[in-house]
């Protein structure tokens, strides 16, 4: 079903939803199209976007600036739409962010919203072809954690966030369209994301976690931390949710991402409104305890991308204090995370946007899914429990891939 989808002209783009029409996301999601097509869909609107009208320069500017510089160097006729960006930012802060204005762009509501997401789709066929290797493997990432443990009990730093990743290497590359229907109809309330990456690479995931959100000058962000896998046992699954909810630990690895939100917040809003205890959001494989931040900008002229640029990278993927944590991710970690652990989203010539943590993502490349995971390592932290976190993560994209550890 394809009636009431709404096409932009080259480069440029509605900010606001469009009317809920059945079939009208859904037809968005099948539509997609690897290596051509950017899509994206949030709890507000699902976005298809169609090839590249311009490309935002890698320089040492700012990013926030690059942006704006190319989307109002763009023709904007009276009355119409104002022209977006729409990509990823990657995780290094010296790495090129991989953002375009598209040539047009397709909108229909949330896919939420959309009563066709609740029809399943097709089981992956080839799951038992995949090859999977872990790097690094279990053992290996156990004795990290433990390591950055014994360091924070020595004071060097409070917090830090490990990944590892999984190869999985297949006979033909991967059907990244069957791969993200798969995703966003497992967890339809949540941000399903499939856009270019690199040369030859597409990063395809569906992330909890909103990073930050702009609209008319009020701002969304909702931080998560502190997890706790799952359980097909309903009666267990309530009982560690509830005991996620009163966890020191947990608590208090939750309290310094929320606490890094308001610092780096604060200075850019007028009025600001943060919750005193976090709630739970959960997902298809786990549950997270959860802050919304709410606030009005100070200065009409801050954009989504100037809010987002002051939060990346929260405490919730990198750790704190956040240089000496990224001195440690390097040494710690065997890996490049590219745009894990990034940001990915768009933002619009007026300074609306959305902007999401790019976790529960792979990075598909030839025959092959780079899957990531990581966990939030504090002092209190077990290296068992750690490692189980992240496998409770893969489980996102294996179980979307027919894959198993």
């Amino acid at each position: 079903m394809t009636a009431s989808l709404r096409e932009a002209g080259p480069g440029t783009a509605k900010s606001t939803p469009s009317p809920t029409v059945p079939g009208a996301a859904v037809a968005l999601l099948d539509a997609y199209r690897s290596g051509t097509d950017r899509f994206l869909a949030t709890p507000r609107r699902t976005l298809l976007a169609h090839g590249s009208a311009a490309e935002v320069p890698h320089d040492e500017s700012p990013l926030a600036r690059r942006v704006d510089q190319v989307l109002h160097a763009l023709p904007r006729p009276a009355g119409a739409p104002a022209p977006l960006v729409l990509g990823t930012v990657p995780f290094a802060p010296d790495a090129p962010a991989r953002l375009a204005v598209p040539r047009s762009v397709r909108h229909a509501s949330a896919l939420c919203e959309d009563p066709l997401i609740a029809l399943s789709a097709p089981d992956p066929a080839d799951g038992a072809d995949w090859r999977v290797r872990q790097w690094p493997a279990p053992e290996e990432y156990a004795a990290a954690v433990a390591s950055a443990v014994r360091r924070m009990r020595a004071k060097e730093f409070d917090k830090v966030v490990l990944a590892r990743t999984l190869e999985l290497t297949g006979p033909h590359a991967p059907d990244l369209g069957a791969l993200l229907n798969r995703l966003a109809r497992r967890d339809p309330g949540g941000y399903t994301f499939a856009v270019p990456s690199g040369p030859g690479r597409t990063l395809v995931g569906a992330s909890p976690e909103l990073l930050v959100a702009r609209e008319n000058g009020r701002l969304t962000a909702n931080p998560l931390a502190g997890s706790v896998p799952r359980s097909a046992d309903l009666a267990e699954d309530v009982r560690r949710a509830a005991a996620l909810l009163e966890s020191p630990k947990d608590l208090h690895e939750h309290a310094v991402v929320v606490d890094a939100v308001r610092e780096a917040l604060a200075p850019l809003c007028r009025s600001m409104e943060v919750p005193d205890r976090p709630t739970l959001v959960r997902t298809a494989t786990m549950w997270h305890l959860s802050t919304t931040v709410t606030g009005e900008v100070a200065d009409p002229g801050v954009t989504s991308l100037d809010l987002a640029s002051a939060l990346h990278p929260t405490p919730a993927v990198c750790g704190t204090p956040t240089e000496v944590a990224r001195a440690v991710i390097a040494e710690s970690e065997p890996f490049d995370r590219g745009a894990y652990t990034g940001m990915v989203g768009w933002q619009d010539a007026d300074g609306d946007g959305e902007w999401v943590v790019t976790i529960r993502c792979a990075e598909a490349e030839g025959h092959t899914l780079r899957l990531f995971a990581g966990a939030g390592i504090v002092a209190g932290s077990s290296p068992q429990s750690e490692t189980a976190e992240t496998a409770a993560k893969f489980r996102t994209f294996l179980d979307a891939v027919g894959a198993t550890l």
